[in-house]
């Protein structure tokens, strides 16, 4: 049913739940999974060249490549086949434009992120994900 999942975190716990229903589907149907994390521009701005914002940027960026390689860990011990990229930019364009560009068959995401504003159902970029994408989205 499914060939390839793309499961997008922030390290956040909704996010986590999202990681593990995402690597039991893929589990349960032998698809590759494709992880992102995106490092979100609105929050940390958009960095002019060595100035304090890039640093930060590159402290984001080296915590999320190891929470990357935890999650590829725990899909190699599941043997699936696994891409893990970090990038930067807005996250739902970036997790859309993922889906398109690995023909994901589904996204599987948590239900609010790092900020878990618990006033709506869906956090921002969760909301926007499944507005802007064809690709079926499943939040946890």
């Amino acid at each position: 049913m499914y060939d390839t999942i793309l499961i997008p975190t922030d390290g956040s716990e909704q996010a986590a739940r999202g990681v593990e229903q995402g690597l039991n589907l893929a589990d349960q149907y032998d698809a590759k999974v494709v992880c992102l994390y995106v490092v979100d521009e609105r929050r940390h701005g958009r960095p002019p060249a060595l100035g304090s914002v890039e640093a930060e940027h590159e402290k984001l960026e080296d915590d999320a490549t190891e929470m990357l390689n935890e999650i590829k860990a725990r899909a190699d011990e599941l043997g699936l086949e696994v891409d893990c990229e970090c990038c930067r930019g807005l996250p739902w364009e970036k997790i859309t434009t993922h889906a398109e560009r690995n023909d994901a068959d589904l996204i599987v995401m948590g239900r609010r992120g790092a900020t878990n504003d618990r006033t709506t159902p869906l956090g921002s970029v969760t909301d926007r994900v499944i507005r802007l994408t064809e690709t079926p989205v499943q939040a946890v």
